[in-house]
């Protein structure tokens, strides 16, 4: 492979770059390219945030050489490498199936969002199950139909790229931020003015079923979950705090000090509602599903002293306010902005968890027993284990086989 110098590369036009030379500009300039789809929830509302991130840094006098990049990207980059692309998709295809394997409580967690609430679904098409899939078909469909696969990764580019939707957040110190503008200005000019395609409302969800999902494995991934806004809970920050401690407490010892996983854990997404049991390489799965059902009872009868209880808040307002690098920062601001997050509720948010106290927990139990009643099953799990569980509980999971 030819290396060309740093100073030939600057000299070169991006529309002659090859997709090795562009990577070898980008490494050289920036400090780092990516675009990947943002899909949440937003708490109170029906339709979700769902974007195109791109995100990139770069030293204060390489601005211009970033925003050029991040250009060429977008609207540069021609699909007409068709052996090229079938590489991009089977090495794709083949992170999603070790993400199964290693990464099974990922897969069964996108699931069970994507039969709770719209964006876990347009999260899932993008990264679960449902990806795979489609992964393994479109690399069956690249050598038979390519003229018709890159005619649609146009017309998807054209869709995405507007500066009518654009939005840009910049992190650096306000010299800096003064100089950039001309910039910004000139790469939102190069964007089409208006997207091909209409905003359209979202209303999808897969069935509400619970499923297994086989591969060959010798251990599980068990997970369930329940939207717990659906049931009435009003958010709290207390919810943070009792989280954590239902991890570090009820299933740690019960998943995985005696049931032999190698993890247990709970997350509430404070977005959708959704709260989701996860277990990770686990030898059993009815037995866990019978542990998340017994975690109201375990609020209900629980007993804290003063000093465990400040650990636990002490703990939980750490990860809240944990410290960021600049570009972290960015990224969680611009991401509160997009789901209309504001400083003043953040504030509300710490002092309902500095201010928690046994009785949060006892009444929280209440809610948490909607993923018991109303909640839905997801495993990525054995064959055996599977077939197992369906005799014992006459056809509880629907099989679905993944690899």
């Amino acid at each position: 492979m030819r290396h060309l110098s740093y100073q030939s590369l600057l000299e070169m036009g991006t529309k002659d770059l090859t997709f090795v030379q562009l990577n070898q500009l980008i490494g050289r300039k920036t400090g780092g390219i990516s675009v990947y789809p943002f899909t949440s929830s937003i708490r109170g509302k029906e339709d979700p945030c769902s974007h195109i991130i791109v995100r990139g840094k770069s030293m204060a006098g390489r601005a211009d050489d970033l925003f050029n990049l991040i250009n060429c990207v977008l609207q540069e980059v021609q699909f007409t490498d068709q052996q090229r692309f079938k590489q991009f998709v089977s090495q794709s295809k083949a992170r999603m199936e070790n993400r199964l394997r290693g990464g099974g409580h990922g897969i069964a967690a996108a699931r069970m969002d994507a039969k709770l609430n719209v964006a876990g679904w347009i999260s899932e098409q993008m990264g679960g199950v449902s990806y795979l899939e489609f992964l393994q078909a479109l690399e069956e469909k690249v050598d038979n139909d390519w003229a018709g696969i890159s005619s649609s990764l146009e017309e998807i580019r054209k869709s995405l790229l507007s500066k009518e939707g654009c939005l840009v957040n910049m992190t650096a110190d306000g010299k800096t931020l003064s100089n950039t503008g001309k910039f910004v200005g000139k790469f939102l000019d190069l964007l089409p003015s208006k997207s091909l395609v209409e905003r359209a409302s979202w209303n999808v969800q897969l069935t509400s079923n619970n499923e297994a999902i086989v591969i060959p494995t010798q251990v599980n991934y068990v997970g369930k979950a329940a939207n717990l806004y659906d049931r009435g809970y009003q958010l709290s920050g207390s919810a943070y705090v009792i989280s954590k401690h239902i991890s570090n407490t009820w299933l740690w010892d019960r998943v995985r000090v005696s049931g032999g996983a190698y993890g247990g854990f709970c997350n509430f997404d404070t977005h959708s509602g959704v709260f989701t049991f996860l277990s990770y390489r686990d030898p059993n799965l009815l037995k866990t599903l019978d542990i998340y059902d017994g975690t109201g009872d375990f609020l209900r009868e629980l007993k804290m002293d003063d000093d465990t209880l400040t650990k636990a808040i002490i703990g939980t307002i750490g990860d809240v306010d944990a410290y960021q690098l600049p570009d972290a920062k960015g990224y969680s601001s611009l991401v509160r902005y997009l789901l209309g997050i504001t400083e003043e509720e953040r504030q509300r948010r710490r002092e309902e968890i500095l201010s928690t106290s046994l009785k949060d927990f006892k009444e929280f139990a209440d809610a948490i027993d909607a993923v018991k009643v109303n909640g839905v099953a997801v495993a990525v799990a054995s064959p055996n284990d599977v077939e197992t569980a369906n005799k014992e509980r006459l056809n509880f999971f629907q099989v679905k086989k993944a690899l």
